[in-house]
């Protein structure tokens, strides 16, 4: 044993890389455990560090902080990388109120952490590591406490609010899930209920109509779309046996057979609209699409590499128009969409395209089709980003009033770098695509190791401070800015501005950053709705937690 006491033992910064891979490896398998439905995920990671750190092994303090910072750096780029490429896209249109009203959730925790700070004899610096856990918010405790370094040098301070967050994180899950449980019995009648549970079958569809009905006859393609609130896209049209790509001047006549691709809920609509279905299954996964008539038309999918094409609309590219081919249905990190003119392409997007051999080549040549520039991920964005938010994040920003400068910090930073990144990177041709398993891979890493060394350090107090008055005192603050801000918000926003209660929920566990809240919404409602929502606002409320819970300490502490 005398080799594992001196490789080990003996070597502090060893022992803290073993430790926090320990806890790393636990924590995320304790993470895929499911209580009544609802499992704290990654999360589990914080808490197993708490545990571990209660016994106050000798680590290595300088490989901790290190550690933890590195890991929170990869965690917010990674996610700015993420987010940017929708990140501005979702504050126009009708994400803007949906932003607004998530920002008002953000601002109302931050006025009531405040409030409630004056009114109780607990510091400023502890009660926004107690809202930090009450959203469950861990980037933004990183934030709170690169600010506190500036302004206050003692380290005491820093591990107080950790504590706050790990005691306040618990009911910060489960308070969130009850709020929505109570504006679900209070604002949903029971009709709407039922709605709601209702399976809604949006999973994609290929069926073939036959044109019966003299009220679309000689109609253009064009006109018969404004008749119709359903999105759908025709892939082929045969008349006389003869097969064609159509465009949208392309006039229907009786008895055309036509190929649809369109949501499977859609189905019947469909059929009222042109007449009849034909008893084809064009579902099975056995259907060679470059042999299904006697035509030179083939299918292939066209990956999307071409940087320059990241960001564009479809219908901005003329592809039908100049080429003769029509693409039925893009596939974005394997999910089937509608290929809509109004869609956004983004770098990975595999376009499904419909036409002859030749116009297909040339399209394969504009979107780039060079799938193997995918699989190599682009190491001199993600460095360079990472060095650009560091020097952003320690930049002294002067405030009006401020005796101290802000600075976005580590947390800040690096996340304002990578929302620039991913959202205007391809337009200076700078390559900041990485795969969605490669980003993954690069939060959740990142994210994984910055919890293991914030539980190990918060963990030494833990268990002594939340069984005394004071711990009970901050569960109870925790709860209280959990639930108050999003019921206040819940109120306006279905009340005041009439949004339904799908995506209010929605909203409001994006502008908690709260995913286990989602989950629970998900299971007792069966549409997209509320993860439309959530995807929605939850970059800009990740953003302004981050930057705002900063600038409160700047402020008032």
């Amino acid at each position: 044993m005398d080799w594992f006491i001196e490789a080990v033992l003996e070597s502090p910064s060893v022992l803290s890389i073993i430790v926090i891979s320990i806890v790393s490896a636990i924590g995320l398998q304790l993470g895929k455990l499911k209580i009544l439905n609802i499992s704290l995920g990654i999360t589990f990671v914080f808490f197993t560090g708490i545990l571990i750190g209660h016994f106050n092994l000798d680590l290595n303090k300088d490989m901790l902080s290190f550690a933890q910072n590195f890991g929170l750096v990869l965690f917010v780029y990674a996610l700015g990388l993420q987010v940017g490429p929708g990140f501005f896209s979702s504050l126009r249109a009708g994400g803007l109120r949906l932003n607004v009203l998530a920002l008002g959730v953000v601002f109302l925790g931050l006025l009531f952490a405040v409030i409630f700070s004056y009114a109780s004899n607990i510091s400023l610096s502890n009660m926004v590591g107690i809202l930090c856990g009450a959203t469950t918010n861990t980037p933004a405790l990183g934030a709170a406490q690169q600010a506190l370094r500036q302004i206050s040098a003692d380290s005491r301070l820093i591990a107080d609010m950790a504590l706050a967050t790990a005691v306040a994180y618990p009911l910060g899950v489960i308070g969130v899930i009850l709020a929505i449980i109570f504006l679900r019995k209070l604002f949903v009648p029971k009709a709407e209920l039922a709605k709601l549970s209702e399976k809604k079958d949006n999973d994609m569809h290929v069926g073939e109509f036959h044109i019966t009905n003299p009220a679309i006859e000689g109609k253009t393609i064009r006109d018969i779309m404004k008749l119709t609130s359903k999105h759908f896209v025709i892939s082929r049209i045969w008349h006389d046996g003869v097969v064609t790509i159509p465009t949208s001047e392309r006039i229907l006549r009786h008895n055309d057979h036509l190929l649809i691709i369109s949501r499977k809920s859609d189905v019947e609509h469909i059929k009222v609209l042109f007449g009849e279905q034909e008893n084809v299954d064009w579902n099975k996964e056995d259907i060679d699409w470059n042999h299904i008539d006697n035509s030179q038309l083939v299918s292939r999918r066209i990956v999307v590499t071409q940087s320059k094409i990241n960001g564009e609309k479809l219908g901005s590219l003329k592809l039908r128009n100049n080429y003769g081919i029509n693409i039925t249905r893009i596939n974005r990190a394997g999910i089937d969409l509608l290929a809509s003119p109004d869609l956004m392409l983004q770098m990975g997007d595999k376009l499904t395209v419909v036409g002859e051999k030749a116009s297909i080549d040339n399209v394969a040549k504009i979107l780039g089709n060079e799938e193997k520039h995918l699989d190599r991920p682009n190491l001199i964005a993600i460095f360079s980003g990472i060095a650009l938010g560091l020097l952003l994040g320690a930049l002294p920003l002067p405030f009006p009033g401020m005796t101290l400068p802000v600075k976005l910090g580590i947390a800040g930073g690096p996340i304002i770098v990578g929302i620039l990144m991913g959202a205007f990177g391809p337009r200076f041709h700078f390559t900041t695509y990485t795969t969605q398993s490669a980003n993954l891979l690069m939060r959740q890493f990142g994210l994984t190791i910055y919890l293991a060394c914030l539980g190990i350090d918060a963990g030494e107090h833990f268990f002594e401070t939340v069984f005394q008055t004071e711990g009970l005192i901050w569960i109870g603050f925790g709860f209280v800015l959990t639930v108050l801000p999003v019921i206040i918000i819940a109120v306006i926003a279905m009340k005041v501005y009439k949004i339904d209660y799908a995506k209010s929920v929605g909203m409001l566990c994006g502008s908690m950053a709260n995913p286990m809240a989602l989950t629970y919404v998900n299971s007792t409602i069966d549409n997209d709705e509320p993860a439309v929502a959530y995807a929605t606002v939850y970059p800009v409320s990740m953003f302004a937690r981050i930057i705002f819970t900063q600038i409160l300490l700047m402020l008032f502490f």
